[in-house]
């Protein structure tokens, strides 16, 4: 992935980004892992042992890893997911105030 993709990705996010967060809020005593679906345009809400079992091994030891630092300072991972392009790309927002904070990571599907 380069620059560019990581950047077109991350615009769709804060483009999305107040959307996510309503719908989080409705299930932000569950924690769940976020997810915006490109070709469909629409937002999921997964919990998070769920969403994780349906990873490859790789990816789910590299959404465990994310996901745990996210608990730990206040914030929520949201996936862009683009099968057209066959990406699925996470983020970790703060919960308050959205701006990323830790680097995205490329998980495979």
């Amino acid at each position: 992935m380069d620059n560019r993709d990581h950047d077109r990705y991350l615009d769709i996010a804060y483009e999305q980004l107040d959307n996510i967060f309503m719908i989080y809020r409705r299930f932000e005593d569950k924690r769940p892992v976020m997810l915006y679906d490109v070709q469909e345009q629409r937002i999921y809400a997964y919990p998070y042992e769920d969403y994780k079992n349906d990873m490859s091994e790789k990816s789910r030891s590299i959404l465990k890893e994310q996901y745990e630092k996210a608990f730990e300072r206040n914030q929520i991972v949201v996936f862009i997911r683009d099968n057209d392009n066959r990406r699925l790309i996470s983020y970790s927002f703060d919960n308050l105030e959205p701006k990323p904070r830790i680097k995205s990571k490329q998980t495979d599907k």
